[in-house]
C-alpha cells in the first residue's frame, strides 16, 4: 500500500498544504479540505473493488482510523461524519453502502457523531467508473438533495467516500451541504 505523496486542493487538484482548499479556489459552496490516505493502485485498489461488492469492512475501516488518529484527522472533534449516499435502488442491489460502512466505523473509532441519510441520492445515475471528467459532472447534476429532517446549519461535516477520482461526487455533495447551511465540509477518502 502506497500512501499519497502530496495532498491536493480539492478544487484545482494542485498540491496544497494538508489538502486545504487554496484561498483563490475557495468559494462559498466548495469543499474546504481533502484528506486522501493511499494511492488507488495495487492492494488498495483490489480491496476497494471488493468492498464495493462484498462488505469486508474491518481492514479498510482500520486504515481510515489509524490515519485519522495519527494526524490526518487532527481537528475533527467538532465534525459530524456523513457518507456519500447511493441511490436506494443501487443500495438494495448491493445490500449496503460502502461509504456508510466506512463512515460509521470511522465515527465510532474517533468518537464523532455519524449521520447516515443526511444526503439523499435522487436519481439513479450511471456508475461513475464508466465515465470521464465532464461526463461525471453532468451525470451528477441534481442527483443529491439534503434530507429536510436533518438540521445542519453551522455544523462541520466530514464527508466520507472510498475513492477520489475526479472529485465530482464529493464536490457536488459539498455544494448541497454548504447550501443547506454547513459551516465547513471536509472530504476523506481511503484512496486517490
Amino acid at each position: 500500500m502506497r500512501p499519497v505523496e502530496a495532498a491536493i486542493c480539492p478544487m484545482c487538484e494542485r498540491q496544497a498544504i494538508d489538502g486545504v482548499t487554496h484561498p483563490g479556489c475557495q468559494t462559498r459552496f466548495s469543499l474546504d479540505r481533502l484528506i486522501c490516505l493511499y494511492r488507488y493502485d495495487g492492494s488498495v485498489k483490489s480491496a476497494i473493488k471488493r468492498l464495493k461488492y462484498k462488505p469486508f469492512l474491518s481492514d479498510l475501516a482500520e486504515i481510515l482510523v489509524e490515519k485519522g488518529e495519527s494526524g490526518k484527522g487532527e481537528g475533527l472533534r467538532d465534525f459530524i461524519v456523513v457518507p456519500v449516499p447511493l441511490h436506494p435502488q443501487r443500495e438494495r442491489e448491493r445490500g449496503f453502502n460502502q461509504a456508510s460502512l466506512l463512515g460509521k466505523a470511522l465515527a465510532t473509532k474517533l468518537h464523532l457523531q455519524f449521520r447516515d441519510h443526511v444526503l439523499k441520492r435522487t436519481r439513479y445515475t450511471k456508475s461513475q467508473v464508466e465515465l470521464k471528467g465532464d461526463e461525471r459532472r453532468k451525470n451528477l447534476t441534481d442527483a443529491f438533495i439534503l434530507d429536510t429532517k436533518y438540521k445542519i446549519p453551522d455544523t462541520n461535516i466530514l464527508l466520507v467516500d472510498d475513492v477520489w477520482t475526479t472529485g465530482s461526487t464529493l464536490r457536488t455533495c459539498a455544494n448541497v451541504l454548504k447550501r443547506g447551511g454547513a459551516k465547513a465540509v471536509w472530504a476523506m477518502t481511503v484512496a486517490r
